[in-house]
Formats: C-alpha cells, sequence, structure tokens
C-alpha cells in the first residue's frame, strides 16, 4: 500500500474554478465572468510584445529591474521595495510560503478572494474567516479575531466579488492594532479603478507591517500575460526574493507590463470609461429591481431574492449569449457578479437581466 501523501491541509484545498468561457450550443457569446479589460492591453504593451518575439532565445531579466523601475516612477515608489511575480497571484502565494506554517493562522474574510485561504492551506497553516459587515470589510472583526498564532492578514480594497472598500483611516486603524507578528496584506487587484488611491503605497512607507500586492491583468488588461508585484519594506522584500524564482517572468510579460505601466493616457482612459459604465450599469439593474452595493472595482455584485432567483437569472443569461460568474462559493449564493464590459455588453446585459425579471413575475 502506497504512503505517498500530500503535507497536511492540501486535500482541504478545493480546486479553483475560473470564469466560464463559452456556453455549449450559444453563438456571439460575451464573456462578463473574469474581470477583464473590455478595451484590452494599450497599443504600447501589444507593439513591446511584438518586438519581445525577437528574443525569445534569450533568457529574461531575472532581477526585473527595468520593469521594477517604470513602476517606481509611474507611482512614486521605490525599486528595491517593489518585487514582480506570476501575476500578484505569486506574490500571495510567496507570502503564505515565507510567514506561515503549521500552527500559524492566516485571517481573510467571508466574501474575501479564495486564494488567501489556498495559499495558506498549502503552507499547512490554519485559515481564519472573518464576516463581513454587509459585504464590507469589518476591522473590529478582524482585530477580535486575531490571535498570538496570526502571521498574516488578507483584505482585497477594493474587495472581490463585492467591489466595496474602506476607507485609509480604517486600514490604518487595522495596521495599528495587528499583533506584532502580523503582516498586512492590502491587495490592491482592483485599485487603478480608484480615482487617486495608492492602494496603501504610504501606509508601506510608514510601517513596517503592510505589504501591497498589484497586478496587470486588471486595467493593464494583460491577463493573459500573468504579470503582477508586491510594495512591501525592504526587509520583506529580501525574504520574498530568496523563494521566487529566478525566471520566474518570462520576456515577452516584462516587456507589455514595462509598456503599459508607463501607458497613463491609456489607464486613464480605461478608468474614465470603467466609471462611466459601471454606473450606468448598477442604475439599469437597480431600475430591474436588482440592487448592488457601491462598487469601486470592474464589476457590480448583482444580489438577487435568493439563490433560486440568482441561479435561474444565471441560466437565462447563459441562453443568451451572457456569461456571468457565480459566487455562491464566496458565500453569496443570492448574487452574480457582472463585469463591467464595453457600452454595447453593458446594455444588452442589462437589457436581458429585465427580460428576466419581467419573464419572473
Amino acid at each position: 500500500m502506497t504512503k505517498i501523501t500530500p503535507q497536511p491541509g492540501i486535500m482541504d484545498i478545493a480546486l479553483y474554478v475560473g470564469g466560464k468561457s463559452h456556453v455549449d450550443g450559444v453563438s456571439n457569446v460575451v464573456k462578463l465572468s473574469s474581470n477583464e479589460n473590455p478595451f484590452g492591453p494599450s497599443p504600447a504593451a501589444q507593439e513591446a510584445v511584438r518586438r519581445s518575439v525577437l528574443d525569445l532565445h534569450r533568457y529574461p531579466s531575472t532581477d526585473h529591474i527595468a520593469l521594477r523601475e517604470a513602476i517606481a516612477d509611474v507611482y512614486t515608489l521605490h525599486a528595491d521595495q517593489i518585487i514582480c511575480g506570476v501575476g500578484s497571484d505569486e506574490i500571495i502565494t510567496f507570502l503564505c510560503q515565507a510567514y506561515a506554517g503549521p500552527g500559524d493562522e492566516v485571517i481573510h474574510t467571508e466574501h474575501g478572494f479564495a486564494l488567501y485561504k489556498i495559499c495558506a492551506l498549502a503552507a499547512g497553516a490554519t485559515p481564519v474567516e472573518v464576516p463581513e459587515h454587509e459585504r464590507v470589510t469589518d476591522v473590529d472583526a478582524i482585530l477580535a479575531a486575531c490571535t498570538s498564532k496570526t502571521k498574516l492578514v488578507f483584505i482585497a480594497n477594493p474587495n472581490n466579488p463585492t467591489g466595496t472598500m474602506i476607507g485609509l483611516a480604517e486600514v490604518e486603524r487595522l495596521a495599528e492594532n495587528l499583533p506584532p507578528q502580523a503582516l498586512l496584506v492590502l491587495d490592491g487587484a482592483y485599485a487603478e479603478f480608484v480615482e487617486g488611491y495608492d492602494g496603501g503605497a504610504k501606509l508601506v512607507h510608514a510601517r513596517d507591517n503592510v505589504v501591497m500586492t498589484r497586478t496587470f491583468s486588471k486595467i493593464y488588461g494583460l491577463g493573459g500575460l500573468r504579470i503582477g508585484w508586491g510594495y512591501a519594506p525592504k526587509p520583506i522584500i529580501d525574504v520574498l526574493n530568496r523563494i521566487r524564482g529566478p525566471f520566474n517572468l518570462s520576456g515577452s510579460a516584462l516587456a507589455a507590463a514595462e509598456a503599459a505601466v508607463r501607458d497613463t493616457a491609456y489607464v486613464e482612459k480605461c478608468r474614465i470609461e470603467n466609471t462611466r459604465l459601471r454606473a450606468w450599469l448598477a442604475e439599469a439593474l437597480a431600475e430591474h429591481g436588482v440592487p448592488s452595493d457601491t462598487s469601486m472595482a470592474n464589476f457590480v455584485l448583482a444580489r438577487f431574492v435568493d439563490e433560486a432567483e440568482a441561479e435561474a437569472c444565471n441560466a437565462y443569461l447563459q441562453s443568451q449569449g451572457l456569461i456571468v460568474r457565480q459566487v455562491g462559493s464566496y458565500n453569496l449564493p443570492h448574487a452574480l457578479r457582472i463585469t463591467v464590459g464595453d457600452e454595447a455588453s453593458c446594455r444588452r446585459v442589462a437589457h436581458a437581466v429585465g427580460q428576466f425579471k419581467a419573464g419572473a413575475r
């Protein structure tokens, strides 16, 4: 009989299921399930990828210095406090690998990104789920859940899949009152959609217990290349770089990300369009009797009467070639997360939800 077994915690991980991209038997499908930028990457990033194919036989940079300096220039940060990874997912994995293990606890909120729990379990740590208050991060609940075993606290701000966020004063209060052995990780995957928001960078400068993660998969439209980064005090970056693979990012990914981050005009255009269409979509859904919280990201969390209505609406949308995201696994079985697409997609999904609601009466 085999004695080959995985590490404790591994088999407790439910396999991650990404957003669907097709519906059997349905053509002209619109995918609004993965919070992708409907306008794609900037022309500058596309051109950078085309040029990069000439160097596919070369190993990429190991220190990512050009990309780190570009990020530092655009966001007014320190390049030596930046680490780059395969999406922000890899940075989250590094943090759990480096700072959590058997006997340790990792806090996440009840509607927080699924990867926090997955990475905690993979590291052998115990994930601790903390309630939110009406789908908003509850700082008091997090602090009440902290113990001498707490090593990491993850919050996404804005949060996924709710789209809600808490203010800087609340984030500062959380960081100030954590146990001395705990790190606060601010997941800023959607930070660029909030005008004037630094994702927590100033708090990283001010404290030694805060880490910020960011991604190129959302507003930059580079989800297919998998690029992310983290910003942290220098001692933490030094730790994370010791477990980072030397060639974790391809040359094409590095080139695309550098071009994308420097194309600030394109990012601003995408932010403005998202803000306009997000407001329109939320209002259109509300007019059909489908409420949502104020979203600060590039999606709307549409709430239905109950789980049965949400499932029925999802099935109807799929029959119309519209793919949105069911979020029962995020403790929101009565809701559907709808990505803000281009104008035609937003109008199409709002019209379909209206048809469903009219037919359900």
